[in-house]
């Protein structure tokens, strides 16, 4: 019985070259496509994978989100996430949200098929290269208002916004501000959204 697979990448010419690979292995079928987070889970529904690929980075809903989701909705769909290696925070927040493998993008060809099949099959798959990044990398410093903070900051939204978004004072909002930077090491704000983001902490 084949392994269904669905595949959400957004970069057309990589989405490409993983559905031509998986086509060229026995017992493994392409069931959806997609370039989009937030159609994962109605794809899912619709078409029954057995395994989800997912890329970290998609537009609508980031791939983890997406992978939670997907977990929730859709159970007996297990989720691989690709990712680059500047990216090892993302990996405990992928497990917590149910994620079963993690696959580095520049893996060699034969890993991806060979992690669906150990994934299909029940076992978790992470690249050793991620695990050791992501224990050097550590757990994020932010709390979880800072984070918030940081999070509302990325859409370029103003200090007096954020405080309406999250209903806290324009003053709270600096601190938190302020927090972030300093815990991050960063210069200024946008520069401690980066670094979080490259971290794996928003």
């Amino acid at each position: 019985m084949s392994i269904r697979v669905l595949i959400a990448e957004d970069m057309h010419m990589i989405r490409g070259a993983l559905v031509a690979l998986l086509a060229l292995e026995d017992g493994m079928e392409v069931v959806a496509e997609l370039d989009r987070g937030d159609e994962i889970v109605e794809a899912a529904l619709r078409t029954r994978p057995d395994v989800a690929v997912v890329d970290i980075d998609l537009p609508g809903t980031d791939g983890i989100t997406a992978a939670a989701q997907l977990h929730t909705r859709v159970p007996e769909c297990r989720t691989l996430v690709l990712t680059g290696l500047s990216q090892p925070g993302h990996l405990l927040r992928a497990l917590q949200g149910g994620v079963r493998g993690f696959l580095l993008k520049d893996a060699p060809a034969g890993a991806l098929a060979r992690g669906i099949r150990r994934v299909a099959a029940g076992e978790r798959v992470i690249d050793t290269e991620l695990i050791a990044a992501a224990l050097e990398t550590g757990s994020t410093p932010l709390t979880a208002r800072e984070t918030d903070v940081l999070r509302a900051a990325q859409g370029g939204a103003s200090t007096e916004q954020i405080g309406v978004d999250l209903a806290l004072s324009t003053a709270t909002v600096r601190n938190y501000m302020s927090n972030a930077i300093s815990k991050t090491g960063a210069r200024n704000r946008i520069d401690a959204i980066r670094i979080a983001r490259d971290s794996g902490w928003l």
